[in-house]
């Protein structure tokens, strides 16, 4: 099953990080990349923008509005993505749990809906 590992960070927070800090998160995501890799779990992910160039699109009584950044009422934002194979959703969960940015704002776990599985 193939799941969603939906990355949030808090830009505020992650700027009083020193760079020595940030770096350590990124290599310890990078080694967590290298063995899902190595596993076959790894199915792809991508870092995002920064929230600045983000366009949030409402279309309300037909017509759409659109707003700059993301989601305004929250404080952490969608940072990036990870999408891996697991046998099962507690095998995605304990990803998500070694993932460094878990360890100060949140990362969601979502099973993402494939292709039906072809007929015998």
């Amino acid at each position: 099953m193939k799941y969603i590992l939906l990355i949030y960070q808090n830009p505020a927070t992650w700027a009083t990080l020193s760079e020595e800090e940030r770096n350590g998160l990124m290599n310890e995501a990078g080694e967590i990349w290298k063995e899902l890799t190595e596993s076959g779990e790894w199915v792809g992910g991508e870092a995002l923008a920064d929230s600045s160039q983000t366009k949030t699109v409402r279309v309300r009584d037909g017509v759409p509005a659109v707003t700059d950044g993301p989601f305004s009422e929250t404080k952490e934002q969608l940072a990036g993505y990870c999408i891996v194979d697991c046998a099962t959703p507690e095998r995605a969960i304990e990803i998500a749990a070694r993932w460094p940015d878990a360890r100060y704002w949140a990362m969601e776990v979502r099973p993402l809906h494939g292709e039906p599985e072809p007929e015998a």
